[in-house]
């Protein structure tokens, strides 16, 4: 009877963790710069070449290329040559991915956010009626006093 040796497998398993863990920090740090964001966002549109993803941006065109070499190095992008014009598409990919391994957290954040507003309706609830009697008190007239000077002037 073979004996299974656990070493092995715990090895093999910590490889897979690891090689995750390095996909999903390289994916988080791409998208962790609002300049990589936007060219993300303009490749979820359409297919584009690397002069028109980079006429919006105000900085050189070596620079736009360091920004896609971070998003293809993530495997956010793939980048394809026809001749002289290379073509980047978006790789939805490790974006999955990185959902996926945010989803598992978001049981905690939606148990959060629900204390969070029950808190707040809770203490808006009182403050609420407040302006309301002040309002009403403020557009009810007040009765006229009549002061014995002002009466004798009418009468007079």
């Amino acid at each position: 009877m073979p004996v299974l040796d656990i070493r092995k497998f715990v090895s093999k398993l910590n490889l897979m963790v690891k090689f995750n863990e390095a996909l999903l920090d390289r994916t988080f740090a791409a998208l962790s710069d609002p300049t990589r964001r936007a060219l993300l966002a303009r490749l979820s549109e359409t297919e584009l070449s690397v002069s028109e993803l980079a006429e919006p941006f105000a900085m050189s065109l070596p620079a736009v290329m360091k920004h896609l070499d971070v998003l293809a190095g993530a495997g956010l992008i793939t980048r394809s040559k026809n001749g002289r014009t290379v073509a980047c598409r978006l790789c939805a990919g490790p974006m999955e991915e990185a959902m996926a391994w945010l989803g598992r957290y978001e049981r905690f954040w939606a148990k959060s956010l629900d204390r969070l507003a029950a808190f707040v309706e809770e203490d808006e609830a009182p403050r609420a009626s407040k302006p309301a009697r002040r309002i009403a008190a403020l557009s009810t007239p007040a009765p006229h006093k009549s002061s014995p000077s002002r009466g004798k002037r009418r009468g007079s």
